[in-house]
């Protein structure tokens, strides 16, 4: 009897590290793919781009890691084949826009996912969104935008180009036009230059990596920051928040910017091995505080401000008890064309 016990002591202290090889096993010699559902050249590939860099030497059995483009309908496209189709065996990660999270709750149409059943691996940075300008385009402060119409160049719905335009034309009857169908950041960034629009929305962390000689130089002109708080770097330019008069307004707008708390997401399809998805996300974990990855991050101008899996999952399902007239107000906006 003592010696059932013993062993059966023996196999629950081992179990782990059995797990752990098991994991180190499966990866070893394999070729992971992280598709990111954006095209070349944008702040969310440049991103991926670095994330991919650097995690394969802290997963099990150091696999390589190569990154794939599949633009396409805001991150629907690739998010919806991931989840239906895999691969389901923890080869692949997805990198997706930050409205996929909440988009069965808040854009419904399209889409063939149930967030609570993804596995989230976890976000690099929690973003604070900046709205620019062209400096010959005749919007000059926010406060133009009441009277001034501005064409705001977008990838598609569901992206915060598309979504906070049309959010700020239904909650505060701002003048915005928004022109879908461009592939990425950089491309609407020539568009821009060539006067086809008047500005985009990008991550200030994305202004960065592509835009910062132009801010410099005054080239561009940012005229409100959309975030949940004041960024440091950018003091004294108005908050979205500053048009909110009402309480639903308020309310509508939190629930709107609570996306850019999930940042730069990453995940796994559903039904992927428990033990390879805590792997991915403690590789993910220790990646971001890799001294190389924070090196390549600092001199990429990439905020690293990370959240984990699990933090991502947790806010989800405080999201999910959102008022429903709050929610169906966001709706709203969301789906006006």
């Amino acid at each position: 009897m003592k010696k059932a016990l013993l062993a059966l002591a023996m196999l629950a202290i081992s179990g782990p590290a059995f797990a752990q090889e098991d994991v180190a096993e499966f990866y070893k010699g394999k070729t992971m793919r992280l598709i990111v559902s954006v095209g070349v050249g944008s702040g969310y590939d440049v991103n991926a781009r670095a994330l991919a860099r650097h995690i394969g030497k802290h997963i099990p059995g150091n696999p390589n890691v190569i990154v794939q483009n599949q633009p396409g309908a805001g991150g629907l496209t690739m998010t919806n084949q991931m989840y239906a189709s895999g691969p389901f065996d923890g080869t692949v990660i997805g990198a997706t826009f930050n409205g996929i999270p909440t988009a069965p709750l808040l854009q419904p149409n399209g889409v063939r996912f149930e967030s609570a059943k993804i596995n989230w691996i976890g976000s690099t940075n929690r973003e604070t969104q900046t709205m620019y300008v062209w400096h010959t385009a005749p919007i000059k402060t926010a406060d133009d935008l009441n009277s001034k119409e501005m064409l705001v160049g977008a990838q598609a719905p569901g992206s915060t180009q598309f979504d906070y335009p049309m959010l700020g034309k239904a909650l505060f009857d701002l003048k915005f036009k928004v022109v879908t169908g461009y592939k990425s950041t950089s491309d609407i960034n020539l568009a821009m230059e060539r006067g086809e629009v008047h500005g985009t929305l990008a991550n200030w962390s994305t202004v960065k990596t592509l835009n910062l000689k132009q801010y410099e130089d005054k080239l561009i002109r940012i005229l409100m920051v959309w975030g949940a708080r004041e960024h440091p770097e950018l003091k004294g330019i108005p908050l979205a928040s500053s048009f909110a008069k009402t309480q639903e307004h308020k309310q509508a707008l939190q629930l709107a910017l609570a996306r850019l708390e999930f940042g730069r997401p990453f995940f796994m399809p559903p039904t992927v091995p428990a033990a390879r998805v805590n792997a991915i996300r403690r590789a993910f974990d220790a990646t971001m505080k890799d001294k190389e990855f924070l090196a390549e991050a600092d001199k990429l101008k990439l905020e690293i401000s990370p959240m984990s899996g699990e933090e991502i999952s947790q806010m989800l399902e405080e999201i999910a008890k959102t008022p429903a007239e709050v929610v169906e107000r966001v709706k709203a906006a969301y789906a006006a064309r």
